[in-house]
């Protein structure tokens, strides 16, 4: 599958993965579409998308209001006439316990995580069903694995699965390609910006960022996937390990994921 002229719209696009994604869809042919709250941050992206040769609409735009996940595809629609890949990327995470846990934050990552998706998804694809085109989902381990002190976005990502999967054996025979790509541990800012207890932005990532995968291979990766159409796409060791584990020796893996959780920068897990 080429991606020359073809149309890419990336929720998220303005950082981490989904730029990445935006200009290793862009540089491989395509025109990209990408969305973002912060105004600022859309016009810088897409002035450097443009020095970069690739053609590009910036739509302010957030997920979690379905009336806006609307007006980014008709959009699309309006600049290109056509919409061949959606990049559910837009996410947000939190960090922790549950019983410390005001239940707005989960409220917020699940408008944004899974209800994004859904509104996203839905408006898109009839056109996406017309060129039979494909649907991204950028989840997470947490998808596969519930990881402690995370339980929304966990939940958020499961349901996510749970949404592209149902859809994807909807779509089975109508040439849509769906796929959940689940990058692991990556060097983004989505650990910085993950709420806290109380809902405020964490702040600070309590991971070594500079030993994770780098947003750009991450792109690189689910740029190949989706040209091959395939189904879904773990990207590291550890992950993979993690969703091998879990399915076949659960036990030793809550023990296991808890010890690697709780050796993280002052992680509310305790013993």
């Amino acid at each position: 599958m080429s991606m020359k002229d073809k149309v890419v719209l990336i929720t998220g696009g303005t950082s981490g993965i989904g730029k990445a994604c935006a200009f290793a869809f862009g540089r491989a042919g395509a025109k990209v579409v990408f969305t973002g709250r912060n105004l600022q941050n859309l016009e810088q992206t897409s002035q450097e998308l443009a020095a970069a040769g690739i053609d590009n609409l910036p739509v302010q735009a957030d997920v979690s209001v379905e009336e806006q996940c609307e007006q980014m595809v008709q959009k699309t629609m309006n600049m290109y006439g056509r919409l061949d890949v959606l990049i559910n990327n837009a996410g947000i995470s939190m960090r922790a316990l549950f019983e410390d846990l005001h239940l707005d934050v989960i409220r917020k990552v699940m408008d944004i995580n899974f209800w994004g998706t859904v509104y996203s998804t839905k408006y898109a694809l009839p056109y996406i069903k017309a060129g039979k085109g494909s649907i991204i989902g950028i989840s997470s381990i947490a998808g596969y694995r519930g990881l402690p002190a995370r339980t929304g976005y966990s939940a958020s990502k499961f349901a996510m699965h749970g949404f592209l999967e149902t859809l994807r054996t909807e779509m089975l025979h109508q040439g849509v390609h769906v796929m959940v790509a689940c990058p692991g541990f990556t060097a983004s800012n989505i650990r910085n910006t993950a709420l806290a207890a109380d809902g405020l932005q964490q702040g600070e990532s309590p991971r070594e960022e500079g030993a994770m995968m780098t947003a750009e291979e991450v792109a690189e990766r689910i740029l190949k996937a989706t040209k091959q159409r395939k189904r879904d796409l773990v990207m590291t060791f550890q992950g993979k390990l993690t969703v091998f584990l879990n399915k076949w020796l659960p036990g030793l893996t809550d023990k296991l994921v808890f010890n690697v959780m709780a050796k993280e920068k002052d992680s509310p897990l305790k013993k």
